[in-house]
């Protein structure tokens, strides 16, 4: 049993009962300290993961002397102020009085270490599964009436107004076809996990000519910071972002830049709840899907060739971006009029990230990596903070947690990925109408759950 902590320094000096390192130690420093001082992160090269670790410190020296609470700097950061220079964590909320007595009584009986620390995911949302898919349901009726209304719709460009917005998605036709998914062993930058190359079947769909952005998205991710209360009861019944706790542009800019840092789980709950409005089915790409378009019916490294003499023409990249995101739409299109294809920011798709293809003499038709876990899964095209290799049609990356190390929340958010501030996404609709149960997949496979 835990003790009233108020006790926990006079325990200590009177020999009492050791603290509970995990039931009273962990979850404090868990929660205030894990997010910048880990092996991944190391801020001032400081990692709090194990008690070996804490006591050899950082940049500044040991960050425990054990039996000396005055002299260890992890208790003299947490009990400054928030926004002080040096406060742990730098913007709060300060741990409670009674816990820094905790921590100073464990330090007095030598801070003694019981396995590392480690951060913790958000749960999935509050709703069950089965009240998941009764909404799903009713938006399907919803799309479905307005796929019998078009009488089944060619594939034509168009413009999908965005509601309570001035902006619009552009969605570009993509035709049926087939490609070699992934790269060949000769070309230039490729890493293992490009193949091996595998015949891929792709049904026709539509793609955003643009990554998404702030102007389409924001009105999704404040609504219950701004309070708002949709009147219309389907599109209120899709679960809102929690509000950030901080600028999500991060400085670089808002109005015709591309939106970031979201989770997988956010970019799908956004193509759910712009669903619900328009009456038009949107998801995340298939891996398959996204290097499809972006290829456009090539099969070179780039959408428009070999010659990285034109990548500053088509991509903003490490070597043209200003260390920082630009607006969408900027730079020339692919054969397909898809802009941003590469770089600007790497872009979510809804498969897991497996390192192979597999059998190279099986045809896939319309595959999807099915995640069962919250990592990795996979992202593509490369952003702004990358050099060329990163850029190709066929180079890939894995999601992991320490694009969360910002995150001061415990459990971690589930819809923000603080230091993937060169992360966004795209949607696509497929030309073919799924099932309720199809759109409940793809709409929820970003929890982690099957």
């Amino acid at each position: 049993m835990v003790r009233p902590r108020i006790l926990l320094a006079l325990a200590a000096a009177t020999g009492a009962d050791a603290v509970d390192f995990d039931a009273e130690i962990r979850p404090l420093l868990e929660a205030h300290c894990l997010v910048c001082h880990q092996d991944a992160n190391k801020l001032g090269e400081l990692s709090l993961q194990t008690g070996e670790s804490a006591r050899r410190g950082g940049a500044s020296g040991p960050s425990v002397a054990p039996g000396q609470p005055d002299a260890s700097p992890l208790l003299a950061r947490m009990e400054l102020a928030p926004g002080s220079p040096g406060a742990m964590p730098p913007g709060g909320p300060q741990p409670a009085e009674a816990d820094l007595a905790v921590v100073r009584a464990w330090i007095l009986e030598g801070a003694e270490w019981s396995g590392p620390l480690r951060l913790a995911e958000s749960p999935p949302a509050a709703t069950s599964d089965s009240e998941e898919l009764a909404v799903v349901r009713e938006i399907h009726r919803r799309i479905q009436r307005r796929w019998e209304a078009e009488a089944a719709p060619t594939l034509e460009p168009y413009a999908e107004a965005v509601p309570g917005t001035d902006a619009s998605l552009q969605m570009v036709p993509i035709p049926a076809g087939e490609f070699d998914m992934g790269t060949p062993e000769r070309e230039a930058g490729r890493n293992d996990d490009e193949g091996p190359p595998r015949r891929v079947r792709v049904d026709a769909f539509w793609m955003g000519a643009h990554e998404t952005s702030w102007d389409a998205y924001r009105s999704f991710m404040l609504r219950e910071a701004d309070g708002y209360q949709d009147p219309d009861k389907l599109v209120a019944a899709v679960s809102s972002p929690t509000p950030p706790y901080m600028e999500m542009s991060f400085g670089m800019g808002i109005s015709g830049y591309p939106a970031i840092s979201m989770t997988q789980h956010g970019a799908s709950k956004y193509a759910q709840w712009l669903s619900a409005q328009t009456g038009r089915f949107y998801r995340l790409p298939t891996e398959a899907e996204w290097e499809y378009a972006c290829r456009a019916g090539g099969n070179a490294p780039y959408s428009f060739g070999h010659d990285l003499g034109a990548l500053a023409d088509h991509a903003w990249y490490w070597g043209n971006s200003n260390a920082q995101y630009q607006r969408v739409g900027t730079r020339r299109p692919n054969a397909w009029g898809l802009f941003d294809m590469h770089g600007n920011v790497w872009e979510w798709t809804l498969d897991r990230y497996e390192p192979s293809y597999g059998d190279p003499a099986t045809v896939w038709t319309n595959p999807w990596a099915k995640a069962d876990a919250l990592y990795p899964r996979v992202v593509r095209g490369g952003s702004w903070m990358d050099d060329a290799p990163s850029l190709r049609c066929g180079a890939r990356r894995a999601s992991e947690d320490s694009w969360k190390m910002q995150d001061p929340q415990l459990p971690k958010s589930i819809w923000y990925h603080t230091d993937a501030q060169w992360l966004g996404f795209r949607l696509v609709r497929p030309a073919r109408l799924p099932s309720p149960e199809e759109m409940h997949a793809y709409w929820n496979s970003a929890t982690g759950k099957d």
